[in-house]
């Protein structure tokens, strides 16, 4: 038997406005309901689900492995709204990428101020 992660809840202010949000930036499907989650797959059989917690939300960390291409395109799509982004988590680089691994990666928030992360290689590796 295999342990894989097949969803997550994401807590958020207004669950309209920040699944759409990842969805539209990490170029997926617009998100689909389910039960009263707003539901983001991803193609790793993944799900991020979320659901609103009113007005507290404690932030957390999402990480993306991509592919080149892929972090191509997001990353364009952070550029073109102009947001913030960091070389690393702490956010002491801001306005760079890293290059960690051999790779490329920058960090990112989302609406609810949840640090976003996009790499294309797996730490480690």
């Amino acid at each position: 038997m295999t342990v894989q992660l097949n969803h997550t809840i994401i807590w958020c202010r207004d669950k309209q406005r920040s699944a759409t949000f990842l969805a539209e930036i990490l170029g997926r499907p617009g998100p689909t309901r389910f039960a009263h989650f707003l539901v983001v797959d991803l193609d790793n059989g993944v799900s991020l689900d979320f659901s609103e917690e009113g007005d507290k939300v404690v932030t957390q960390h999402y990480a993306f492995l991509v592919s080149e291409p892929e972090f191509d395109a997001i990353f364009g799509r952070i550029q073109a709204q102009g947001l913030d982004y960091w070389a690393d988590p702490a956010r002491t680089r801001p306005g760079e990428i890293n290059h960690n691994d051999g790779g490329r990666g920058v960090y990112f928030p989302d609406p609810d101020g949840h640090l976003l992360e996009i790499i294309t290689r797996p730490y480690g590796g």
